[in-house]
């Protein structure tokens, strides 16, 4: 959740973070939207719902961007500097951590 709230609240701050470059509005609405605003709600969602569910939804929104992210090195060959690795052991750690939490309800 905080991540999406970041995304709303700072949208150029985390677009720099991810190598992104926005230099325009509609840009900035974008990842306010898909950055921000997608996070936000799932993971307020997970926060409030009692329903195992929502976690696991985070979970595996977690787990997917870390899969789409393995796999962009051999279909995209990005840049590797030391925050792609960082970012990917963070969306395993959160994705693993909220699938436990929701084994365990």
């Amino acid at each position: 959740m905080m991540s999406g709230f970041a995304g709303v609240v700072v949208p150029r701050r985390v677009a720099d973070a991810l190598d992104l470059t926005v230099d325009n509005s509609r840009g900035n609405a974008e990842v306010r939207a898909g950055l921000g605003g997608t996070y936000a709600a799932l993971g307020g969602w997970a926060l409030v719902s009692s329903r195992p569910a929502a976690e696991t939804a985070v979970g595996v929104v977690w787990l997917g961007a870390a899969g789409v992210r393995l796999a962009s090195l051999a279909l995209d060959r990005p840049k590797t500097s030391w925050p792609f690795w960082a970012y990917l052991g963070a969306e395993i750690v959160f994705g693993a951590t909220a699938l436990a939490s929701a084994r365990r309800r």
